[in-house]
């Protein structure tokens, strides 16, 4: 995606200094300082379990709700945007970077919850939430322990945390994928597309021809899926983008319709007030 869209660093989350930098452990969640419902990005890795209350997040236009004992995984640059969350929510969070992990430890890209288009919030069972839980607890307190390996340890402990959701991970797809429908697939595969190229690309056409089939199969699909056609969920992303990009006080409205590929301010600004009621200039000043 775009560069200039700006992403909150791990850093906006602690006010600590040294290596909280790169890693911290949180009863709260990774809402860095932003208001309910608008949309952000994060450069760092989320793993958590809900211990209380309830809220509602979509993470790459997917809606989920979170609930106790609802497994939180959510990988670097998502777009997330909390729409409710109950005063009295709360999480076991641990928060790292790529770099912390470093290479040596896993490959952490082998895992697939942490893909941009994968399940990012799954209900799980009171035992796998409490061996999730336990990893957590072990963790934080090894962070809260001088020791001169510490960030070692940590490493191998984050490593065996993301295998014990591996495992966890993979009980749920042995059960999904035998229920889903060809329609459910398509959708998911068109999902993953508009997720890569919605910025840019907003032709059903072009979604269609990367799946081989009409768009008018596509459209019809997608819409019984998920309650809204493609062209739609295209739009939908397109905004998200749009949103984040107006809260970088250093990009004009002609570079942001320009990056997103509009002929000129005034076509994307109409774009932009039709679907959400106000113009850019008044989304900038009112965020």
């Amino acid at each position: 995606m775009n560069n200039d869209i700006p992403t909150y660093q791990l850093r906006n989350l602690t006010n600590q200094v040294g290596d909280a930098g790169v890693f911290l452990l949180s009863q709260r969640i990774d809402r860095p300082g932003v208001a309910i419902n608008v949309p952000y990005r994060r450069n760092f890795y989320a793993v958590g379990i809900c211990l209380q209350g309830r809220a509602e997040l979509k993470v790459n236009l997917q809606a989920y709700t979170i609930t106790p004992d609802c497994l939180i995984t959510k990988p670097p640059h998502t777009i997330n945007q909390w729409t409710y969350m109950s005063d009295d929510f709360a999480t076991l969070t641990i928060f790292f970077t790529k770099e912390f992990i470093g290479t040596n430890t896993i490959t952490i890209d082998r895992f697939p919850f942490f893909d941009s288009v994968a399940r990012h919030i799954i209900p799980v069972t009171a035992r796998q939430s409490g061996i999730v839980t336990v990893c957590l607890q072990d963790i934080q307190q090894k962070y809260d322990s001088p020791h001169p390996y510490r960030n070692e340890i940590l490493k191998n402990q984050i490593s065996s945390l993301l295998y014990e959701i591996a495992a966890i991970y993979d009980q749920q797809r042995v059960v999904s994928p035998a229920i889903q429908t060809r329609s459910q697939v398509l959708a998911a595969a068109f999902r993953k597309l508009v997720t890569a190229h919605g910025s840019t690309r907003r032709s059903v056409k072009f979604y269609a021809d990367e799946l081989a089939i009409t768009p008018k199969y596509l459209t019809e699909i997608v819409k019984d899926v998920t309650g809204k056609t493609a062209g739609e969920s295209i739009e939908e992303i397109v905004i998200l983008e749009a949103k984040i990009m107006l809260q970088n006080p250093t990009l004009a409205i002609s570079q942001i319709a320009d990056r997103l590929h509009f002929p000129d301010p005034s076509t994307f600004s109409r774009f932009f007030k039709k679907n959400t009621g106000l113009s850019p200039v008044a989304y900038k000043q009112a965020y």
